[in-house]
Parts: C-alpha cells; structure tokens; sequence
C-alpha cells in the first residue's frame, strides 16, 4: 500500500481544480465519472506513485468530484489502486457532510467494507457517513461491526460515534461508551488506539464519564490505548 507524504492526512485540503480540468477555465462543464476521476490521479502521479502519495492533491480530485454518482463511487472502490479507493471515501465523507445521515451512503459504504481496508479511509468517512445516520440510535449496526472478526470494520464500529460527541446528544455519547466498552480492551492496534482516540474525545464532553470508564476498565486496555484516552485529561 502506498504510503503518505510526510504532513499528508486523508482531511487535507486542497483548492478544487476546475469543472473542466484544465487550470483557469470553466468554459465547459464536464460531467464527473469514475473514469474522470482515475484520469485526473493518473494525471497527478497518485495511482501508481514511486513514493508517498500527497494527500493534498488526491483531496482535491475528491472536492472537485464531490458530486460523483454513487455507482460511480463503488467503480472507484473496486479499484486496486489505494489513491482511487481513497478518493471514493472522501467524496462519501464529502456527501454525507452535505447531507447528513443517509442512508444510501451508508449503504455504499457498508456494500464495499472489503474495500475499505486502510484505517486512514475508516477514519476519513465513518464519522460522517455513519455516525450522523445513526445518531438517536438504534445503535445495533455499531455492535454489529464491533463483534466483526476483521480489525478494520471493528475500528469503524468506534470511530463512526466520533460524530456522537461533537454533534449528538448524550444517549448518543453513551452508546459510544458501550462500545468503547466492547473494544477497550482488543489485542489490534488498529482497534485499541482508535477506542482511545475516541474516549479522549469524549472526555472534552463528558470528563466525569471517561474517569469513570477508565477507573472500570483502564486496567484491561492496552498502554496506548490508554495513553491516547488520558491524553487530554
């Protein structure tokens, strides 16, 4: 898989090139497809780079693509090339900010779960595309993917109700907490250190709950885990 550019993340931002492709026209709008956007990351040297891969740039083919049609998205997320799986998530994180907690998003995403199989695409689109559909609960759907024997979709389990902490309400942080509970102690660093991610999250809303969570069951998490989740306090 290839990797980042040092200072790259998968939220980078970039300045969206324009409609037609070619830097300071917009003479003639050109419908996005996914073989637009594979041209465009062939054209930046993102599908097969020979180092790391700039973040910046494969974000701004997603921004400019952020209108792609949800067929389109999962021809990208077939794609073997990580640059055009990656953009496919963005442009669902892209969607799901606009309008949040859809379904048929949700759907795309869950459908190509195999695809998403980088902790980086996880954290780009789970927020989003998940968490604000699920806020109010139920809340099954989370447990599902906690009890999943693939460490990736365990990570989307708990880093979808990032969302719950800065946008939902407080049933929704607790269902967090029961799946940080779920997880808190998973052998998978890709697992673990997310699960602190989040209770370090949650503790800027509820401090009181996280020193609770954590006098109950720091001791079975792993030290980094535990590390990420104090970090704030």
């Amino acid at each position: 898989m290839p990797t980042r550019r040092p200072g790259s993340s998968p939220s980078s931002d970039a300045t969206p090139m324009p409609d037609n492709g070619r830097p300071g026209g917009r003479e003639q709008k050109t419908p996005w497809t996914a073989d637009r956007v594979m041209a465009e990351l062939r054209a930046r040297g993102l599908v097969d780079p020979s180092g790391g891969i700039a973040m910046k740039d494969l974000f701004g083919v997603a921004k400019a693509a952020r209108d792609l049609a949800l067929p389109d998205v999962e021809v990208l997320l077939a794609e073997p090339s990580y640059a055009a799986r990656m953009a496919a998530v963005c442009v669902l994180d892209l969607q799901a900010r606009r309008r949040p907690g859809q379904p048929e998003l949700v759907d795309v995403y869950l459908r190509n779960h195999d695809r998403i199989d980088d902790w980086g695409m996880v954290d780009r689109a789970a927020p989003w595309v998940l968490g604000s559909a699920l806020a109010g609960g139920p809340y099954d759907l989370l447990h599902d993917l906690a009890g999943s024997a693939e460490p990736i979709r365990r990570r989307t389990a708990i880093t979808a109700p990032l969302w719950f902490v800065k946008y939902g309400s407080d049933a929704d942080v607790e269902a967090g907490f029961a799946v940080a509970e779920r997880l808190c102690a998973d052998p998978e660093t890709v697992v673990n250190k997310a699960v602190g991610i989040w209770l370090a999250h949650a503790g800027d809303r509820q401090r009181d709950r996280l020193l609770g969570f954590l006098g109950e069951f720091e001791s079975a998490m792993a030290r980094p885990a535990a590390r990420l989740a104090r970090r704030k306090l």
